[in-house]
């Protein structure tokens, strides 16, 4: 008689209780993997930023302080940014997407977003008038921020 209740198979109960089991475990595993590769490409994302920021701000940086005799005058936009000659035509400057110098998208940034503030200032031994503040702040596209500070000195 033994032999033959095993030789049944599974109840209805036994077999609902294993798909319930396996269900909730597969669950629990699928939860797992979703957060862990959710986090994978912020560190690239992060990264991407920050090299957008330290891009601008070296290129910013290698301008003249002051505009040089005959240099460009405007209009100071996104479009005309292969003309700034020197660092105070960055300022105010924003970008919707990134671009080179002759305006063209660069691919895969184009959720990217740049701002720049130049002001006056101060530092070590360099007087107000002698001194850019240099702010580059750029957006990623899970609206994470990057601000990086830099200073002009007039040499």
């Amino acid at each position: 008689m033994c032999t033959e209740r095993a030789a049944r198979g599974f109840s209805l109960v036994e077999a609902v209780m294993f798909i319930l089991v396996v269900s909730i475990a597969l669950v629990v595993l699928v939860q797992a993997y979703v957060v862990s590769t959710t986090g994978l490409a912020e560190p690239v994302i992060r990264r991407q930023t920050l090299a957008i920021a330290q891009a601008l701000m070296e290129e910013i940086q290698l301008k003249d302080f002051a505009n040089p005799s005959g240099g460009y005058a405007g209009p100071y936009s996104a479009a005309t940014r292969s003309q700034f000659d020197d660092v105070m035509d960055y300022n105010g400057l924003a970008l919707t997407g990134i671009s080179d110098l002759t305006n063209t998208p660069i691919v895969g940034l184009s959720g990217y977003n740049a701002s720049i503030s130049v002001s006056a200032a101060a530092f070590g031994n360099v007087p107000l008038a002698a001194g850019w503040r240099i702010l580059v702040t750029v957006t990623n596209p899970n609206g994470g921020q990057v601000t990086l500070e830099g200073y002009k000195a007039d040499a």
